[in-house]
């Protein structure tokens, strides 16, 4: 098969069925690129205002766009909740359940906590697709939770124009053990656990050009829970975590940026890529989230001169059920590294560090 393109038989292969509309042809957008744009949802949230009331064991809410809100029910327990769902960001229903699964479990994991239990989200147009391919969509996100070792104990579901799937997930962990986005410092070291360019390659989906091999690339790591997570938790030298999606890695980790208020810099040279991306991001095969996200954020961005031209378009690719971005100190790199790669996160990689300065983010 040609490693640029695919035939409409091959296509069909990786999911898409005759006498059904293919997914992502239902919905205006897909995976974590569907989220609103960081400034818009800065705005919104703004113009919505915050709660004055007190909640004193409200130990993470809103304040640092977190990955899931922790309240604490005693010295050694604390609840750790979340919400993730998208439209369909590829179209074998199977795996759209999976991903979407699988990415809302990562906010868990990004906090430290343990998973116990999920809720299932589902808007499907029920007069357009046959029951068969929603059963499958919620089959995939079954068997993911399985693997997580949690039960789906119940969720709501609405007929809806698009089809849209995720979870409500609860988990537990320890209120000293939670590892927030905002608590990294100076000097820390900046390790990526999942390669980047899922938004790549769910844009070249949707135009029927990517090969097999690309989109077996691609299911196999946004369908890999980041568990890594709640081991790291337990090392006193991991000081923040959050997992990358939809705002891309630069937008995650200007995050972090602005809850340490401490600067990031980035080598470019040392981020891990999925394959083909790099080449299909030349042809011009990125996602309008892109764009979305360097409006929004690209004035505390400076980028290298010397960086090839498509720079920009990767860093800011929306990421579905992207790595665990993890800042440590220097002396824990072996072993968060180690932690990584036990679960098989092999291109888990040092791509920066944390640095004195305003919060922004320098790439070189």
């Amino acid at each position: 098969m040609d490693s640029e393109a695919t035939s409409a038989d091959a296509t069909n292969a990786i999911g898409a069925h005759a006498a059904t509309p293919r997914l992502t042809s239902l919905s205006h957008g897909g995976g974590c690129g569907c989220k609103i744009a960081p400034g818009v949802l800065a705005d919104l949230l703004a113009r919505a205002g915050r709660s004055v009331l007190p909640f004193p064991d409200l130990l993470v809410g809103t304040e640092t766009s977190d990955d899931a809100a922790v309240y604490r029910l005693n010295d050694s327990q604390a609840v750790v909740a979340t919400t993730d769902f998208f439209m369909p960001i590829v179209d074998d229903p199977y795996d759209f359940g999976r991903i979407a699964a699988t990415n809302a479990l990562s906010d868990l994991y990004a906090m430290g906590a343990r998973p116990l239990l999920a809720l299932a989200l589902v808007a499907m147009p029920i007069g357009v697709l046959p029951r068969e391919t929603i059963a499958q969509v919620l089959r995939g996100g079954e068997d993911v939770c399985a693997e997580a070792g949690i039960p789906i104990a119940g969720g709501h579901s609405i007929d809806s124009v698009e089809p849209i799937y995720g979870l409500a997930a609860i988990g537990v962990a320890h209120p000293s053990r939670v590892k927030r986005n905002a608590s990294a410092r100076h000097d820390d070291v900046l390790v990526l656990g999942k390669p980047l360019g899922i938004g790549m390659l769910s844009a070249a989906l949707k135009k029927d050009q990517l090969d097999a091999a690309g989109y077996a690339a691609m299911i196999a790591t946004t369908t890999q829970l980041n568990r890594t997570g709640t081991a790291l938790a337990e090392l006193d030298d991991v000081h923040a975590m959050t997992d990358v999606t939809g705002f891309g890695l630069l937008g995650h980790a200007l995050e972090l940026a602005r809850g340490a208020s401490l600067g990031v810099r980035l080598h470019y040279a040392q981020l891990p890529w999925l394959p083909g991306v790099q080449a299909l991001s030349e042809r011009g095969i990125v996602t309008g989230a892109s764009a979305r996200n360097w409006a929004s954020y690209g004035e505390h961005v400076t980028l290298d001169d010397a960086l090839p031209t498509v720079a920009r378009a990767l860093l800011t690719d929306p990421q579905t059920s992207g790595g665990l971005l993890v800042a440590c100190a220097p002396q824990a790199v072996d072993d968060v590294l180690a932690r990584f790669r036990a679960d098989g996160f092999l291109q888990a990689a040092v791509i920066g560090r944390m640095t004195a300065g305003e919060p922004r983010i320098e790439v070189a």
